[in-house]
């Protein structure tokens, strides 16, 4: 990180560019390799635009046409008169499918799932086998996600497959028939059974270890020929691999596994919008490649036929293949591409003939070259656990001394990774360092370090993120009366830990939709969640329903500690939150209150985990840019301006 340029700091970039919705977004290609669907703003939100395969985007046409909320996932159908999309209310995640008529497109959508409230969809699927349906998991039941068969034209709903356990799930072949399950056993190990195709019966295959797969095991995905099912395991080793084990014997074969490297599960988060641990054809099925975590993310191509295809599309871009899809044909693909500076760049190529073409950038309007490299850095924690981080410096500055920001993701069971991050290219703007460290219990860094966090909240973890930190300001990246903490969700409950535990090492903090206390947090998840916690917060954290276990929560819990909050703090809270309910932030800010320590606190009335809405982000981000620049001294392009409407509800807080 040697031989930076100070020879020019770029202008301060606009709130409003930074966290706009982006130009372009989550583009997809038509079955039939016609047409390509993407997201961009229409009517004031992210929409869905459809235009033919040579046209540009002045061609295209929006035609979905929601004001309230944008939309982020959608699907293409085997009829190419239709396409489905989910959206929620005000962020409550009470997802419903949704049908539009492409030969309509100003039509009203249909909604295909009418559920009541705290039902939801989680996933819709091709049925090949019957064209004109889809596969849709959703839970009627609250606490069951049961399959049903919706005719996509019609509406018509009929039961595919109803699951007998909450914490199974029936895993169907291509054409829509039962070809195994899985379940958690009391213990958390996962069992894998084969079902028989002509009895319906089930026969055990395997067990797989439960508390190093805090998320569930990922991916579960029958392979094309309904014989075998692709699974993460580690096996007997401290790397994820992909593995696939047999439907008749049970055995195990390693498809994908990079020595010292984790299959990159996090596309399970969000299917269809992230980059998936497989890549797989649309049409037969077919594994291509997986995905794995490096200080660059890696591709491991599996099929010799698309190995020439990525080859091509490897030309086409410095960052990373992202998201990926292709027609029925396999021939026209779309191929975004995961960058630190220059995020979504999406490419055309076709391979019959070669020729390649930029459909388009998510941020047309900015240089990247006034956007700052993430670079990744590694350092022990004290007890000599490998950490794994990035840093951002600022561009035109230099990295000395500097105000840093340690920015802790969500989960936990989650992972920071190269690419863009807007949290890091804005705080660098403004002239901070910026630090996000993959501390014990993230995943994407081996059995190891994932189940090194068990029992370790406020403990371990937290000195993982000091000891971050130190090795920041020990290098001279970062002056150590200036470091603020900020992050989201476990991030915000970690903002909340490091000005409680260790209240003299921060000078700002942020606490964004984030944790105060463990034992009501799991209290009030949604119902359904529970049957799964066994192998995550029962088994890191602790069940409050065991009177032991809820005192140690307790005593890793903000709420607890508050009396030592000296720390200037901004939390900032979504009203419709059912992850981290609003109580979670108004029991802090309450408590700080009856004290007299000055605390700003943002609530959206429209919001859930997390703030989607441009409107919202920007005033949460004039707010952090204020919080920061008055405690850090990092830039500022202005005061914080907050809308009226969130004035009337700020009266309404403790």
């Amino acid at each position: 990180m040697t031989g930076r340029s100070t020879d020019r700091r770029p202008a301060l970039i606009d709130i409003e560019a930074f966290f706009a919705d982006p130009q372009f977004a989550n583009p997809s290609i038509s079955p039939d390799g016609t047409r390509i669907a993407y997201l961009a703003p229409h009517r004031g939100r992210r929409n869905i635009w459809v235009r033919d395969i040579d046209r540009s985007h002045e061609d295209a046409v929006p035609v979905t046409h929601d004001t309230r909320r944008g939309i982020t996932t959608y699907y293409w159908t085997d009829d190419p008169r239709w396409l489905l999309y989910l959206q929620d209310t005000d962020g409550n995640e009470d997802w419903h499918l949704y049908r539009v008529d492409l030969d309509a497109p100003d039509a009203p959508a249909v909604d295909l799932t009418p559920l009541e409230p705290g039902s939801r969809v989680i996933g819709a699927e091709p049925l090949l086998s019957l064209p004109g349906s889809v596969l849709v998991t959703m839970n009627p039941r609250p606490t069951f996600f049961d399959i049903f068969r919706i005719d996509v034209a019609t509406g018509e709903t009929t039961l595919h497959r109803e699951q007998d356990d909450p914490t199974a799930a029936v895993l169907l072949d291509r054409r829509g028939e039962p070809a195994f399950r899985t379940a958690l056993a009391p213990d958390g190990n996962l069992e894998i059974s084969a079902i028989d195709a002509a009895t319906g019966r089930t026969r055990l295959l395997r067990r797989l270890g439960g508390a190093e797969h805090p998320m569930g095991v990922q991916p579960q995905e029958v392979t094309a020929d309904g014989k075998g099912l692709l699974v993460g395991s580690f096996q007997d080793g401290d790397d994820l691999r992909l593995i696939r084990v047999d439907h008749e014997t049970g055995e195990e074969t390693v498809v994908a596994a990079v020595a010292g490297h984790d299959l990159d599960i996090s596309g399970a988060m969000l299917p269809g919008v992230l980059p998936p641990a497989v890549y797989r054809h649309r049409r037969t099925g077919e594994i291509l490649a997986a995905r794995f975590v490096a200080d660059r993310p890696h591709i491991e191509v599996l099929d010799p036929r698309f190995a020439e295809i990525h080859t091509q599309l490897e030309k086409l871009s410095d960052g990373v293949l992202g998201t990926l899809s292709c027609d029925d044909s396999g021939q026209r693909w779309i191929a975004t591409f995961v960058h630190d500076r220059d995020p979504g760049v999406t490419w055309l190529y076709d391979h019959t003939t070669g020729a390649a073409r930029l459909l388009f950038r998510a941020h047309p309007d900015r240089d990247p070259d006034t956007m700052a490299p993430m670079e990744p850095v590694d350092f022990p924690a004290r007890d000599g656990l490998p950490l794994h981080a990035f840093l951002t410096l600022p561009v035109g500055v230099e990295p000395r001394n500097l105000p840093l920001v340690l920015v802790v993701h969500g989960g936990p069971w989650f992972y920071d990774s190269w690419g863009y991050s807007g949290d890091a290219q804005f705080l660098a703007n403004r002239g901070y360092a910026v630090l996000q460290v993959n501390f014990r219990g993230s995943l994407g860094y081996g059995r190891r370090h994932v189940t090194a966090a068990i029992g370790e909240f406020a403990r371990a973890m937290h000195d993982d993120l000091i000891d971050a930190v130190d090795w920041a300001v020990d290098r001279g990246y970062a002056d150590p009366g200036r470091v603020g903490i900020y992050g989201g969700s476990y991030g915000g409950y970690a903002a909340l830990v490091g000005i409680t535990v260790t209240p003299d090492r921060f000078a700002a903090a942020v606490d964004y939709v984030g944790i105060s206390d463990l034992a009501n947090f799991l209290r009030t998840l949604p119902p359904f969640t529970r049957a799964y916690n066994v192998n995550n917060w029962y088994r890191y954290v602790g069940d409050p329903e065991n009177p032991e276990q809820e005192a140690d929560m307790l005593a890793r819990s903000p709420i607890t500690m508050a009396d030592r909050i000296r720390t200037p703090l901004l939390v900032a809270q979504g009203a419709n939150d059912v992850r981290v309910v609003q109580a979670e932030s108004d029991n802090i800010v309450g408590s700080l209150r009856e004290r007299g320590i000055p605390v700003e606190y943002l609530v959206a009335e429209d919001e859930g985990h997390g703030f989607e809405n441009p409107e919202n982000r920007f005033m949460l981000y004039r707010a952090i840019e204020q919080h920061f620049a008055r405690h850090l001294g990092g830039d500022s392009a202005g005061p914080a301006r907050v809308p009226d409407r969130l004035s009337e509800a700020e009266s309404r807080r403790p």
